[in-house]
């Protein structure tokens, strides 16, 4: 049985806007993470309808960092990205998780329980508000959409771990 933790929480106020880096984060039922601009509808994505909804989203710190490692596109070409996890758009930088393997599972973090809706691929709307390459960079890798389950608060340095 694997156990991870979360590395580092983002929120952005608004569609496009920077991804903040908070300290904690209230995760509501049916709604999202407090603060971030799914939670408030008004999100790039909120008018498309998504399985699940975008109530939170998740992406490994080892995917990001392989981006940086060697990782090569189509022509054959190292990519060589240079990527904080706040600029992945993702919500819940995670570290030890194997977030593939999450969908239609439930899984805690922290005190929060979650349910992996579906896997988070990379678009092109990624690409434009960070570099050429990050949206190759990172399909099949670019996280785990979530849906949230149980209210509370989530903090850096929580355990993730599978439900029983």
């Amino acid at each position: 049985m694997w156990q991870g933790h979360v590395v580092s929480l983002h929120i952005a106020p608004e569609a496009s806007a920077q991804m903040e880096t908070v300290i904690e984060v209230r995760a509501v039922p049916g709604r999202g993470l407090e603060g971030d601009r799914y939670f408030k509808g008004n999100g790039f994505y909120s008018r498309r309808p998504s399985p699940g909804g975008r109530e939170a989203t998740l992406i490994e710190v080892e995917s990001v960092a392989a981006l940086d490692g060697g990782i090569e596109n189509a022509s054959g070409d190292t990519l060589g990205i240079k990527l904080g996890p706040a600029l992945t758009r993702r919500n819940i930088a995670t570290s030890g998780v194997p977030l593939n393997h999450l969908v239609d599972q439930e899984f805690w973090v922290g005190a929060v329980r979650m349910r992996g809706t579906r896997l988070c691929e990379p678009c092109k709307h990624l690409d434009e508000l960070t570099q050429p390459g990050v949206m190759g960079g990172l399909v099949h890798r670019g996280g785990l959409r979530a849906q949230i389950l149980t209210e509370g608060v989530i903090r850096p340095g929580d355990i993730i771990r599978p439900a029983p």
